[in-house]
């Protein structure tokens, strides 16, 4: 009988093992774009409790400082003290090995030059095995109303940057896989942050849904041309989420009522409950799944 249960609790431990080890990131370097704040930074603190190294991209310096403290903060917690900051302007003080968190202060939107800095970030933290695609914008008017440069600052950051930073990464990886020693045989992961506009739309949101309706394309279109890379390329579809960018629709009493009332969960989704979806897609455990959307979203879609 005591046999039988340490065979059992073995056979327990075995298995707890194994399957931390699907969704263990040790290693790996993510790059999250818009990872400065809301869902994006939600997503380097997730990825970083499970053994990655984060790089994070966003416009305001500031708020990279900010996001920096968190996830260094949230590091030590989860995963020991084998994690340190490190921004470009003081990279000379770390080595390479001991750096874990990189921050970039770039604009999205120049898209001319997202090549460059693709390249300065893989100089800086000799390779990216993850890409995380949140960065994101809009601009809310009728469609008849909507000018020309709110149209093409949407689609130029949500759609046009995406495909530009994912066209280096899959360079990157290419050249990573054939690099003999410096080769990494572990499949590339690309996660695009989408929208319930990847599906529906509502009325002011023709920049917008018409970017998010791309990206969801896009996401297919890169899965099946990039497979024979060893790059997985999927999307996550956010409900309602409390973030700066839908802090208006928040703030609209009747509006905070009817999305309560459409989510069968009966709330807003926090940033944090992308979390385990966006680790999910990064590590092992999803290596046979790509060219797929996951809608995160309380069960919006599922309710007539």
């Amino acid at each position: 009988m005591r046999e039988s249960c340490c065979h059992a609790i073995c056979f327990v431990f075995y298995y707890c093992l194994m399957e931390s080890n699907l969704f263990d990131l040790s290693g790996k370097t993510a790059l999250i774009t818009g990872g400065s704040r809301g869902i994006g930074l939600a997503v380097a603190k997730g990825l970083a409790q499970h053994g990655a190294n984060i790089v994070v991209v966003a416009r305001n310096e500031k708020l990279l400082k900010q996001a920096q403290e968190q996830i260094q903060a949230d590091t030590l917690r989860f995963c020991g003290d084998s994690y340190f900051v490190v921004s470009t302007t003081e990279k000379d003080k770390l080595a390479p090995a001991e750096a874990g968190v990189w921050t970039f202060s770039f604009d999205l939107a120049d898209t001319e030059k997202i090549g460059e800095l693709f390249k300065d970030i893989v100089s800086e933290t000799k390779g990216i095995d993850i890409l995380v695609n949140c960065a994101g914008i809009t601009r809310r008017a009728p469609a008849e109303d909507v000018n020309l440069n709110d149209w093409s600052q949407v689609i130029d950051v949500n759609l046009t940057a995406v495909f530009v930073i994912s066209q280096a990464f899959c360079q990157h990886r290419k050249q990573m896989g054939a690099g003999g020693k410096t080769a990494r045989h572990s499949a590339g992961k690309i996660i695009n942050i989408g929208s319930l506009m990847c599906h529906a739309t509502r009325p002011t949101n023709t920049a917008y849904a018409s970017s998010k309706g791309g990206l969801l394309m896009l996401t297919k279109s890169l899965a099946v041309e990039w497979a024979k890379y060893n790059i997985n390329v999927n999307a996550i579809g956010p409900g309602y989420i409390t973030t700066e960018l839908t802090a208006p629709l928040q703030a609209d009493p009747n509006l905070n009522t009817w999305v309560i009332s459409k989510t069968p969960l009966g709330r807003w989704g926090q940033p944090n409950d992308l979390v385990g979806t966006a680790v999910f897609l990064a590590s092992n455990a999803s290596d046979f799944i790509t060219g797929q959307i996951i809608y995160v979203d309380g069960g919006w879609l599922a309710m007539l």
